[in-house]
């Protein structure tokens, strides 16, 4: 999966817009929960939670995920919403993330 972050970039007229930058690809793992139907800020949208398992790497590297940014899998994004060591060691983390898809 590609992992991305956000970033601020100026529109040219004082102001900014988000954009994503791809911080790198790693290995991972996609376990889902149960999926809902809710309002999104135009239309109806399926979210289902996801724990994604990914390689482990130390608090402040690059490559560690952190919450707001995103996995993506070709045209599926994933937000993460937290980040946590999966094993005392912290081989791997868990990624808590969600998909959303319009519904």
């Amino acid at each position: 999966m590609v992992l991305e972050g956000p970033t601020r970039v100026g529109d040219g007229a004082g102001g900014f817009s988000m954009a994503w930058v791809v911080r790198g690809v790693i290995w991972a793992a996609l376990r889902p929960g149960s999926g809902r139907e809710t309002a999104g800020e135009e239309v109806r949208v399926a979210e289902t939670p996801y724990r994604i398992m990914v390689r482990g790497a130390p608090v402040g590297s690059a490559m560690r995920p952190k919450p707001e940014e995103r996995l993506r899998d070709g045209v599926r994004v994933f937000t993460i919403l937290a980040v946590t060591e999966a094993d005392p060691r912290g081989q791997y983390l868990t990624c808590f993330a969600r998909e959303e898809v319009p519904a």
